[in-house]
């Protein structure tokens, strides 16, 4: 990855106009695809598959005028005035009648009407008004939401002077998000700190401008995506959030690895490529960790939240591509005006300026302090996270309504007025639901299960029990005794279900609890059922990952315990907030409470991934300065080696994820005091999350235990080192291709030295072919030859040594190698075909396995394929059969070929080679007893070995 990541960077930075006008179209397309396609977004929830969802669908078919969403208004009469009194009934009832008229409108109930019950409240001192709308709250227009609100303004002008009036119901409960000023006051923290950072006003706004550039494309594509998918009011801001966050993060990284090397003398482009194949490997892998925490919150199974999950996810993968695009085409733009204003060199007095030791720097003198009193340390982040997790044993969760709105908001002041003159679970209906038609008495029915409901701990009252106008289903309308986002609420709803079975025997009816209330409550139970398999899921992946990229035991599991502590601390601190009420007037929370439900799930997923990246970012470079300590080579210096790779690599990467650290913070927290009630809690935990995790974790707690583990923090055993991938997030092809820039230092289209296979068939083969040439490999057995094949097209990884074919070195290009290499397996598929197709194309290289195998015919048919073949193709041949390869070469016009004999030293030539002749010796094993010999690099004639077969077989 990292070599491909290299080159793309490398092309972006020499062609950066082509990189910028790609991306400004792909944001004018998904632009103009928001406008056209945009259908707005839908805050109803919904949880397919749930007792209360199946019920919903029932009341659709069934009883749509308790199934849609609905509003209501209350009346609060004047102090002293009775509401029922003419001055406040006339108006009232003139207003449902003007309110029946409105279009979509099912039912507008007048709390006088003789067959409402509880409408008017036990004091006389207010009346709500409840209206049933045809289908959900997105199906009701703007028109008839600006009707209802002006209806209500004139009844509110035209009762007694003291009485009060607000509207609100399902309809008005959720508000839609909108970007405010304390966002920008993020972007602007998120500058200084990228000025800082990076010493130059123009780079640190290159970050800024990918982000905003990324933002604009991710949400113009949600918006799009309304047409096809339900997306909440939530969603954009979530991607906005994080897609700003994680933009600005991956371009620091990269500019930042950029700006170090210019600094060091190094060529622009050279470095701009380095940059994307080093700090863009370890961006991409960053990226597909939370791509996976977020994609991850389908385990849930509640649509909504899918989708919420996708959509951010989708932001994030646009930064990361904008990140590795993007970002080196806007260097390119720079060149070397990149390297900004240079450090100030600290001042010493003349008479100790020579003396003067260099002072060290902050991330040194801290990293020295942890290091030297690790378990102390360790201790102490250990019992201070955990004093700050206590909050979180509190946690309640529910998803939102209008009592989390601002309280100057109509619909909160509504639902503040129905808790205070009707009771807190007027906000919250219940609903009881069945069929009925085998009953003979349905209104008897309805009204017995109502007496026996309203005898249930929890219930207020019952304020309606009847069949509908069919007589088929049924309904028992609840009110709870607590609000809708009450754990008595949730106690209520259980106990309701409990009785199913009693009432199914005694009633005959098979009852659902259903009402958006219970919708609320299943999901967020089904959220906290999905929080264990959810949590398992991400930290046995982090195990894996990391376990992947550092070749070790120890790292993975410190870095899952880390983000345990990380994850329970962030919950602690939002519970403190919002539901013991710390700080909660100073971040402007509406009412201290639940939580909203989704919040630990959505906090868990993003944070575990950008956990990550600082986890990859300080130890990586950890990682490369014991690797490369010589000390650590001895037994005895192992422990000190170890110690001094964490100061180094934290010293060198301290700087950049401190920057990015405080800019994630800044973008999250931006998010508080103003935001969505539904996104507070989450900007909450994201910023106390990355705050904690970066300087209290990674920071702290990470270099004390790896300080207390030594260099066992980098074994891992064998058995593990053999099955797990290798992922090069660090670079090392691309360093691997820098240092080998120049060999083989000719022109060879194919090159090889010390060339080994896993299998231990070919051992420190050394390989040279022209242009145009021809190179037959002989001497071991025919598996391993076809392996050797196998490995020279790309296909396979070679075990050790040097390999360089069609001008990329291997295995880090093996792409690039595949698609100018052919390769024919010989005797699997019709040859003349398969080497026709191994031609096509810009193939400068063709190898043949097998060609023993071949007929009479089919080498005549091959060996006209290779005569038409482009001028220059060079041909390999992997044959236990000299002999034949020879007859191919023959016929093919080509009779000069270099031999290489993998089973024994090379041979001295008997007569002078061909003048055009590039030959080849080998170093090898011998295929039968496994004993090395040592051969000698010399040229060999193609006619002398061919004709001494027998002797070096």
């Amino acid at each position: 990855m990292s070599t491909l990541l290299s080159s793309l960077g490398r092309w972006s930075f020499r062609h950066p106009w082509r990189v910028l006008v790609s991306w400004l179209i792909v944001l004018g397309i998904a632009g103009g695809g928001a406008l056209v396609l945009g259908a707005g977004t839908d805050n109803t929830f919904s949880i397919p598959g749930t007792e209360s969802q199946a019920g919903l669908e029932q009341l659709e078919r069934t009883f749509p005028q308790v199934s849609g969403t609905n509003a209501q208004f209350i009346v609060v009469a004047a102090d002293g005035d009775d509401v029922t009194d003419d001055a406040y009934r006339d108006g009232i009832e003139d207003a449902v009648d003007e309110l029946a008229r409105l279009d979509g409108v099912l039912a507008a109930t007048s709390p006088y009407d003789e067959m409402v019950e509880g409408m008017v409240n036990d004091e006389h001192t207010a009346a709500i008004v409840r209206l049933q709308f045809d289908g959900q709250a997105t199906d009701v227009s703007a028109e008839v939401t600006d009707e209802l609100q002006s209806i209500v303004d004139e009844l509110a002008a035209a009762l007694p002077e003291g009485s009060q009036t607000a509207l609100g119901g399902d309809l008005f409960a959720m508000a839609i998000p909108a970007v405010t000023i304390t966002e920008a006051v993020g972007l602007v923290i998120a500058l200084l700190v990228l000025i800082v950072t990076f010493r130059s006003f123009v780079v640190a706004g290159l970050p800024l401008l990918t982000a905003v550039l990324g933002v604009g494309i991710s949400m113009a594509g949600i918006f799009a995506a309304t047409a096809f998918a339900t997306v909440s009011s939530t969603t954009p801001l979530l991607a906005l959030m994080l897609g700003l966050a994680v933009g600005i993060d991956y371009a620091l990284f990269i500019i930042a690895r950029h700006q170090d090397q210019v600094r060091d003398g190094i060529d622009p482009e050279e470095s701009a490529s380095r940059a994307v194949g080093t700090a863009g490997s370890a961006v991409v892998f960053a990226g597909i960790t939370v791509l996976i925490a977020l994609i991850g919150l389908g385990f849930a199974g509640i649509p909504f939240l899918t989708t919420m999950g996708i959509a951010a996810a989708v932001a994030v993968a646009i930064a990361v591509a904008i990140s590795v695009t993007l970002t080196p085409a806007l260097l390119g733009f720079l060149k070397g005006r990149v390297a900004g204003r240079a450090k100030k060199a600290p001042k010493t007095k003349k008479s100790d300026a020579r003396d003067a030791a260099p002072r060290e720097g902050f991330a040194a003198r801290w990293v020295g302090g942890v290091t030297k009193r690790p378990i102390l340390v360790s201790i102490a982040v250990v019992l201070g996270l955990g004093i700050v997790a206590v909050p979180a044993l509190s946690l309640n969760l529910a998803l939102p309504n209008a009592g989390v709105l601002p309280e100057d908001s109509e619909a909160r002041i509504s639902y503040d007025l129905t808790a205070e003159e009707f009771g807190p679970g007027f906000n919250g209906p219940l609903i009881l639901t069945g069929t009925i038609v085998t009953s003979t008495d349905p209104l008897t029915l309805m009204q017995d299960l109502g007496d026996e409901v309203a005898q249930l701990p929890g219930v207020r009252e019952v304020a309606l029990a009847t069949p509908n106008e069919t007589a088929d289903t049924g309904i028992v309308q609840i009110i709870p005794e607590t609000a809708p986002d009450d754990p008595a609420t949730s106690d209520l709803v259980r106990e309701l279900r409990s009785h199913h079975d009693e009432w199914l025997d005694e009633y005959g009816i098979d009852l659902k609890v259903t009402g958006f209330t219970a919708v609320a409550i299943d999901i967020s139970d089904q959220l906290g059922a999905a929080l264990l398999p959810f949590g398992v899921f991400v930290i046995g992946l982090s195990l894996i990952l990391l376990a992947m990229v550092f070749r070790s035991i120890w790292v993975p599991i410190t870095a899952a315990a880390g983000y345990l502590l990380s994850i329970v601390a962030s919950f602690g601190v939002v519970a403190a907030v919002f539901e013991w009420g710390w700080f909660a007037d100073l971040l402007h929370v509406a009412r201290t409470g639940p939580i909203i439900s989704f919040m630990p799930i959505v906090l868990m997923g993003v944070l575990f991934g950008l956990a990550m990246d600082y986890q990859v970012f300080l130890v990586s470079r950890m990682r490369e300065d014991y690797v490369h300590d010589p000390d650590r080579t001895v037994a005895e210096n192992r422990r000190a080696a170890a110690v001094r790779a964490i100061r180094s690599g934290f010293t060198s990467s301290a700087r950049v994820v401190t920057a990015a650290a405080l800019i994630m913070f800044a973008v999250f927290v931006a998010f508080v005091p103003e935001g969505d009630s539904s996104i507070k809690p989450i900007a909450l935990g994201l910023a106390a999350g990355i705050a904690i995790d970066a300087f209290l974790v990674r920071m702290t707690l990470i270099p004390a235990v790896m300080a207390i583990l030594g260099d066992r923090a980098w074994r891992i055993p064998t058995w593990m080192e053999k099955i797990l991938p290798h992922v090069d997030i660090e670079g090392e092809a691309v360093e691997r291709e820098r240092a080998l820039a120049e060999w083989p230092g000719d022109d060879s289209i194919l090159a090889a030295d010390g060339l080994s296979l896993a299998d231990g068939g070919v051992h420190a083969a050394h390989l040279r072919l022209e242009p145009s040439g021809s190179l037959v490999i002989t001497g071991a057995r025919p598996q391993t030859l076809r392996a050797l094949a196998l490995t020279l097209a790309g296909r396979m990884k070679p075990e050790a040594g040097r390999l360089r074919v069609a001008g990329h070195l291997l295995p880090g290009r093996a792409a690039w190698v595949r698609s100018h290499v052919g390769i024919v397996l010989l005797g699997d598929a019709d040859a003349a075909s398969a080497v026709s197709e191994a031609l096509r194309g810009r193939t400068r290289l063709v190898i043949l396995d097998g060609v023993e195998r071949l007929t009479a015919a089919e080498r005549d048919q091959l060996a006209a394929r290779l005569r038409d073949a482009a001028p220059g193709t060079a041909v390999v041949l992997t044959t236990v059969d000299p002999d034949a390869a020879q007859r191919l070469l023959d016929a093919a016009g080509r009779s000069v070929a270099s031999v290489t004999d993998l089973s024994s030293p090379a041979h001295t030539p008997t007569s002078r080679p061909h003048p055009h002749s590039r030959s080849s010796a080998a170093r090898g094993v011998d295929d039968n007893t496994g004993s090395r010999r040592q051969g000698t690099d010399s040229e060999v004639d193609a006619s002398d070995v061919l004709s001494e077969r027998s002797n070096t077989k």
